[in-house]
């Protein structure tokens, strides 16, 4: 099978876990005290996002790498509110909000920007993702999710996905699909 053909066979299969996982989502949080907030899309993007506030519940660590292959995880950030977001290079959606990412990082140095990239070793290997930073002169601090633990741990079915987490470690709010720098800004605040 060329490289063509099991590019849209997965972006295919993106898109019908993406309407899997709004479900399965809401499923997974039922018992939790959440309001759902829609937020309207942008041009770029078919389906509505939304994103969903949760009222602390604790966010679950993980393990990644960085550039340097140096183990990173989300406790060691304790402190800090963070915003996490996993993404890809392949993913159209993802490349179309890192620049309001990048923008953001650099705006607010008093949080955490752990740019989680999800990095199977196939369709997406740590050489490619840090040739796509690179070339895009992007400036945040990018993870490698070489073992997916941390796509495992926060059951990523659909990317991009964004969650904000407070200083205590606590979920403030999480987005799956592709987020407006309004948006961004929003869940930064909630975080503060």
């Amino acid at each position: 099978m060329n490289r063509a053909i099991r590019l849209a066979l997965l972006v295919a299969l993106l898109a019908a876990l993406l309407f899997a996982a709004r479900g399965l989502y809401r499923d997974l949080i039922k018992n939790i005290d959440v309001e759902t907030v829609s937020v309207p899309a942008s041009p770029e993007v078919v389906e509505e996002t939304e994103t969903t506030q949760v009222n602390e519940t604790m966010a679950p660590d993980f393990r990644v790498y960085d550039a340097d292959g140096n183990e990173v995880t989300l406790s060691g950030m304790r402190g800090m509110p963070v915003v996490l977001s996993f993404w890809a290079s392949w993913c159209p959606p993802c490349k179309a909000e890192l620049p309001d990412f990048d923008a953001a990082c650099s705006e607010n140095p008093d949080i955490c920007f752990m740019m989680v990239n999800l990095t199977d070793g196939s369709s997406e290997t740590v050489e490619t993702a840090s040739s796509f930073i690179e070339s895009n002169g992007y400036s945040f601090p990018v993870y490698y999710d070489t073992d997916y633990d941390a796509a495992n741990v926060y059951g990523v079915m659909s990317i991009p996905m964004t969650v904000f987490i407070d200083a205590e470690g606590h979920v403030r709010t999480y987005s799956v699909g592709m987020i407006s720098s309004e948006t961004l800004e929003e869940g930064i605040a909630l975080i503060r």
